[in-house]
């Protein structure tokens, strides 16, 4: 080795050691007689002292030529540190050294490399492995390993085996768009990138390996943001011979080890709610319940009263904003604005500021009196001292809206603390949502999931009734996983299918290969999926999953380090008999 220490590794017990330490120049102090130089590793951040008169005229005048990011090699002693720093590990300690060696030299970075860097984005998405020294970005990655790690020893422990599934696989029509891979040996025809191994991790259960997962990538063609990429990664689990309530409580655990093993976090059980409850009290299927806050349907009791905007309205739903009756007139306009944005879509706001004496004053006193407007309190299980926001419309449409009033407030208010976990199972999803574009119905999930037995004989009368049985995972308003028992025999397949839309031709050519397996002896399974990068973010107490992927692309899918995707040669065009027009 060309050290004999890290730059992180030496504490007071070194004092008097020899060591060889090599790193990048973090900084350089020249004070004239006295020189600091700061040399980082993957590690840490140790000292480098000279001093002129007692270390060696040539080492001091290698010192003075180094710039930052310059990686050097440092023979010394370690020494007790004068002035010590209680911000690092190391800052009890120093190195005199007796040479200095420079392994390579560095152009000046285009940003610094340093926690606070004064590099934006895509320069720092440009420059990646430049940003990828910065400590707090290196953490990040630190703690994507811990967390495989953490996994594959649970589900090791449980009995589970780690199977790899292939990448180059077959397009289908569900779902988001693939990516797909052009063949040379079988000219016309593509491969796809699997959008997740579901087929396969379905196979395997009929092969009789009962228990599989794998941390595998994925890759989806469709509009990125923040908890977004073209190319993912999941933990990716399935199950035989298990009903919802197993895998509930297995991933339970995996979900209770990883917290406590990541962030010293002990979680309790995690609540079950239902899919209907989810929507009517939080306007979302992945409820952030860190909060109460819950809507209430004040339809009744608010219309008829000649306010046209509600006598008209399908849904009229409020919210409670403890404590908030003092807002001022600005802080409710600034509420106002924040829902009639475009991507709230809310047209108003009404409000009832329920004062500390017992009396109300709103901005439809014209319309309701001190007694309607009680009424609304108490169906709200409001105090004196709280304040009353309600919005009104079409019901989708406003419980959207009310889902983001709900989650701004609780900002505002302080009440979804990144550093507090609340996790919970939602459960019994529709099977089917029905698209109006293309006038048929859509997996809500995918065309694998079994419906609720209880619900089976509604496919025909009510296939939009028809509950699913599958669960998300849903932590402080993100959901972090998802599955379902599978269809596991030829029949049902055959008429899920068909309710997608899919001919008896069509259904064979697609899925044909996985019916076909049904039809040998097929267990019954289920299984689910993590997002892995998103619960990275969420044990990173960060909403960006970016800073977790070593190279991720930017919000065009485009990777600015190697500029990619870009044009092929034309030779390779003409060897994949792909004609591409100007």
């Amino acid at each position: 080795m060309l050290r004999s220490n890290t730059c992180g590794a030496l504490r007071l017990d070194n004092v008097g050691e020899s060591v060889t330490l090599t790193g990048w120049v973090q900084k350089v102090r020249d004070k004239g007689g006295m020189i600091w130089i700061d040399l980082r590793d993957r590690y840490g951040v140790t000292q480098i002292i000279l001093q002129e008169g007692t270390t060696e005229a040539d080492v001091i005048e290698i010192a003075r030529t180094l710039g930052r990011e310059f990686v050097v090699s440092v023979k010394g002693t370690v020494v007790e540190r004068f002035s010590k720093n209680n911000k690092i590990p190391t800052g009890e300690i120093e190195i005199q050294p007796i040479s200095i060696d420079v392994l390579n030299e560095s152009k000046t970075p285009p940003f610094t490399i340093e926690d606070e860097t004064d590099g934006g984005e895509d320069l720092r998405m440009k420059y990646r492995y430049l940003d990828l020294r910065r400590n707090n970005i290196r953490e990040k990655l630190v703690l994507r390993h811990r967390l495989m790690q953490v996994t594959r020893r649970f589900l090791d422990a449980q009995n589970f085996l780690e199977v790899e599934t292939p990448i180059l696989i077959k397009s289908t029509p569900e779902g988001a768009r693939d990516f797909v891979v052009p063949s040379r040996m079988n000219p016309g025809e593509f491969y796809a990138l699997p959008q997740s191994p579901q087929t396969f991790k379905q196979l395997l259960m009929v092969s009789g390996f009962d228990r599989y997962f794998q941390i595998v990538k994925c890759f989806r063609d469709e509009d990125l943001r923040a908890d977004r990429q073209p190319e993912f990664t999941q933990i990716d689990c399935e199950m035989s011979f298990v009903t919802r309530e197993d895998i509930l409580h297995t991933f339970e655990g995996l979900t209770k080890q990883i917290f406590k093993e990541l962030k010293g976090v002990e979680l309790n059980d995690f609540p079950i709610m239902s899919y209907d409850d989810a929507i009517q009290y939080y306007g979302s299927d992945k409820p952030d319940i860190r909060f109460e806050m819950k809507f209430n349907d004040l339809t009744e009791v608010t219309q008829n009263n000649g306010f046209a905007i509600f006598d008209s309205a399908e849904l009229i739903l409020g919210i409670c904003a403890s404590g908030c009756a003092q807002y001022s007139r600005k802080q409710i306009d600034a509420l106002t604005d924040f829902v009639r944005k475009p991507q709230i879509g809310a047209k108003g706001l009404v409000y009832v500021k329920y004062n500390e004496d017992g009396s109300f004053k709103s901005s439809v006193d014209k319309f309701y009196s001190q007694d309607d407007l009680k009424t609304w309190a108490d169906a709200m299980h409001a105090e004196p001292g709280d304040l009353l926001l309600l919005l009104s419309g079409d019901a989708s449409a406003t419980r959207k809206a009310m889902n983001e009033l709900r989650l701004h407030v609780g900002d505002l208010l302080g009440l979804r603390n990144n550093s507090e976990y609340q996790p919970l199972w939602v459960v019994d999803f529709p099977l089917l949502e029905w698209d109006e574009e293309s006038e048929r119905f859509h997996a809500m999930h995918h065309p694998f999931t079994s419906p609720n037995k209880e619900d089976w004989s509604k496919l025909d009368t009510a296939p939009g009734e028809v509950k699913a049985n599958a669960y998300d995972l849903v932590i402080n308003g993100v959901e972090v996983g998802g599955g379902s028992i599978r269809i596991h025999d030829r029949p049902t397949q055959e008429i899920m299918l068909s309710k997608l839309g899919f001919s008896k031709e069509e259904a064979i050519a697609q899925f044909g290969f996985l019916m076909d397996a049904f039809e040998y002896g097929a267990p019954p399974h289920g299984g689910i999926a993590f997002g892995f990068d998103r619960l990275c973010a969420l044990l990173g107490e960060v909403e960006s999953i970016r800073d977790f992927i070593a190279f991720p692309k930017n919000n065009s899918g485009r990777d600015v380090m190697i500029d990619s995707p870009s044009p092929i040669d034309a030779t390779q065009l003409e060897e994949l008999e792909i004609n591409i027009k100007n």
